[in-house]
Parts: structure tokens; C-alpha cells; sequence
């Protein structure tokens, strides 16, 4: 075998490992904070249970946001990732077999900051890790593979779940143990984990002032397709219910798993797609663009058949640009030896929604309806694709 055919296998394998290893990170926290958290939130709030939830989500955005920053950072300045990712795998799955024996409030709220603390003491570095070891000509295939990482902790929530098949308590050890099933094969076979300061194997390198651009464009139009996407989830059931009520928590989340399955395939093909014609920016415009429309047909739909068609649009399009967001950022993300940290900044994207999210509902449901909503948001999602447009050329 040649030195070339030996990397290019050794490429595939990391690929295949990191993506095991990100599935992994979707199943630690997917489950907990749309399933388990809640039904425990429900059991010890009483009458008191949307607030303290409301609380335990907010408290846990910014220590996630803070956390996810510091520790990038850190494994930047350590030089390493792995250590990071091992220890807060451990930590953080040891903090959420305690969440069934908390009872109380105010431990409840300072159990979440600590494993939120922990879970991205993982994720920060194994964000940066990919960074560190894909080449720029693969991060299409790897924004494909990312994809199927939120289809991974929905079903890991619904087999956690299962009638019959384990305790609440085991529930949350379950978790554990498929988070710990999936990354810690990256952990002890993958590449070095040690931080890389150089794009690996790349061909060309844009100027400075061209990636400093991007990373802004890029950054902004993560924030706005995630403002849609987090409005829109979180008041997807109340939505459907307006357009018939036949529309039970039980179809509507299978709506969204079907959702978050199908997206998978879609985002992999268009990631290939874009590593063999050199166009990365290109599919993530598209799919913005296919987001807008279907917000809009979301907003113009009145009855179930339209409602559907108009959210699997809408829902194909946002996962498939996240997911190769998320990979297409670490090829503009400037190489100074703080990729740890820089993508912490980036993953800000992913939190701020979660708190800008409920005022703009507040706002615009009350007097416009969700038809209104869903035309705002869908031009949101137009202004992410005027952003990226022409971001091919160099």
C-alpha cells in the first residue's frame, strides 16, 4: 500500500469514527433535555413545572455557551483534545446518573450547570477535533455524516423510552452508556487529538481578509436559519393543533423523527456533491433558500396534507444546512491555534436562538398568527442566502 492510499484509508476512518463520535454527543443531551429533564421536571414542579423549566432551559443555555468557549480554549492551549473529550465524557455521564435522585429545586438547578459545564468540556474539543484532522476536499462528506447525528438521539430517546423496558433512573444510565458506545471509539483509535495549527493537506489556503469575511457571513447566517428552526420547533405541536386537532404529540413527533432520518441522506449526498465540485458555500444557499419556501408554504397551508408537506420542506432543508454548516465552518475558521476557542464563539449561534426565540413568538403570534411568524422567519432565512451567495469565489 503507498503513503497516499495509506492516508486516504486513514482519512476514511477518522471520518467514519468522528461521525460515531458526534451521534454519540446528540445522544448524551437529545434524550435528557426533550424527554427525561421534562417528565423529572414534571414529577418534582407540580403546578410549578413550565416555570422551572423555563429556568433549568435558560440557566443551562448560557452555562452551555460559556463552558462550550472555555474549554475550547483550553484544549487549544493544552495542545491536546482527547483528554478533554474523555474527561468530560465521564463526568458528564456521571452527573446525569445523579439527576434521579435530585428532589429539590435549587440542587436541580446547580446540577444542570455542572453537567452542562461537562458536556461541553467534551464538546468544545471534539468540535475543534475535526477541525484539526479533515481535510478541506472531505468536509462536504463530513457535514453529511454530522447529519445523521440528531436523527441518532431522537431514536435513542424513543428506545430509552419503550414501555416496559427500564426505570426512569435507568433511563438516564442508558444515556450514558450509548454516549460512552459511541465516542470512546474515536477516543482510543482516532488520530492524535493533538491540535493542529495547519489546514491537513490542503491544496490552497484563501487569503486572510477573504476568511475573516466569510467567517462573519457565515456566522450570521447560521444565527438566522437557527432563529426559524428553534422558534418553529418548539411550537411545532401547538402549529399543527391549529391547522386539526387530530394532530397528537405522538404523530407530531413522528413527524419529526421522519424528518430528522430523511434529512441524513440528503445532507450526505449534497456534501459530496460539493466536495467534487469545489463548491461549499453553494448547497448551504439552496438550502436556505428551499428553508424560506417552505416557512412560506407553512404559513399559506390550511389543512394537514399542506401543513406536512410544507414543515418536511422546511425541516429536510434547515437540518441539511446545520449539518453542513457545521462542517463548512471549520474550513473558514482562520488557522492561528485557536480553533477550540473560535468555534465556541460560533456555537454562540446555536444558543442565542434559544433566548431570542420566545420573545419574538410572544411577539408576533399574538397579533399575526403562526402565518405571520412563519413569513418573518422564512425571510430570515432568505437574508441567510443572500449572505452566502457568490461565497465560492475567491
Amino acid at each position: 500500500m503507498s503513503a497516499n492510499q495509506a492516508a486516504v484509508r486513514s482519512d476514511r476512518r477518522f471520518l467514519w469514527l468522528y461521525a460515531l463520535a458526534w451521534a454519540g454527543a446528540a445522544i448524551s443531551y437529545t434524550p435528557f433535555l426533550t424527554i427525561l429533564l421534562p417528565v423529572r421536571v414534571d414529577l418534582l414542579g407540580g403546578t410549578d413545572n413550565v416555570q422551572w423549566l423555563a429556568i433549568l432551559t435558560f440557566v443551562g443555555a448560557i452555562a452551555a455557551s460559556l463552558a462550550n468557549i472555555l474549554f475550547g480554549w483550553l484544549s487549544d492551549v493544552s495542545g491536546s483534545r482527547r483528554l478533554w473529550v474523555l474527561v468530560g465524557l465521564l463526568s458528564s455521564s456521571v452527573l446525569l446518573g445523579l439527576f434521579p435522585h435530585v428532589e429539590r429545586f435549587g440542587p436541580l438547578v446547580l446540577l444542570i450547570l455542572l453537567w452542562q459545564m461537562a458536556l461541553n468540556m467534551m464538546l468544545g474539543p471534539l468540535a475543534a477535533w475535526a477541525g484539526d484532522c479533515v481535510p478541506d476536499s472531505q468536509k462536504g462528506r463530513l457535514g453529511g455524516l454530522l447529519a445523521f447525528a440528531p436523527a441518532s438521539g431522537a431514536l435513542a430517546g424513543s428506545v430509552v423510552t419503550m414501555p416496559g423496558l427500564a426505570d426512569p433512573p435507568l433511563r438516564f444510565a442508558m444515556v450514558a452508556l450509548l454516549a460512552m458506545a459511541c465516542i470512546l471509539p474515536l477516543v482510543l483509535l482516532g488520530q492524535s487529538g493533538k491540535v493542529a495549527t495547519q489546514r491537513p493537506r490542503d491544496d490552497a489556503i484563501a487569503p486572510l481578509p477573504w476568511l475573516r469575511a466569510m467567517v462573519t457571513r457565515m456566522w450570521c447566517a447560521r444565527l438566522l436559519v437557527q432563529i426559524a428552526e428553534a422558534a418553529l420547533f418548539a411550537y411545532l405541536y401547538f402549529w399543527f393543533q391549529t391547522i386539526d386537532g387530530r394532530f397528537d404529540d405522538s404523530l407530531t413527533a413522528r413527524i419529526l423523527t421522519l424528518v430528522l432520518f430523511l434529512a441524513a441522506p440528503c445532507a450526505l449526498i449534497a456534501g459530496r456533491w460539493a466536495d467534487r465540485h469545489d463548491r461549499p458555500i453553494f448547497p448551504l444557499c439552496i438550502a436556505a433558500i428551499l428553508a424560506a419556501l417552505g416557512l412560506a408554504a407553512m404559513a399559506m397551508a390550511r389543512g394537514p396534507a399542506a401543513a406536512v408537506t410544507g414543515f418536511l420542506v422546511f425541516g429536510l432543508s434547515s437540518n441539511v444546512f446545520l449539518a453542513l454548516h457545521s462542517a463548512q465552518t471549520l474550513r473558514v475558521l482562520p488557522d492561528d491555534g485557536r480553533r477550540g476557542r473560535n468555534l465556541g464563539l460560533f456555537n454562540l449561534t446555536n444558543t442565542v436562538p434559544s433566548l431570542i426565540m420566545p420573545s419574538l413568538t410572544l411577539v408576533l403570534v399574538p397579533n399575526l398568527g403562526f402565518s405571520g411568524l412563519f413569513l418573518v422567519l422564512a425571510f430570515l432565512s432568505i437574508i441567510a442566502a443572500v449572505l452566502l451567495r457568490h461565497a465560492d469565489r475567491r
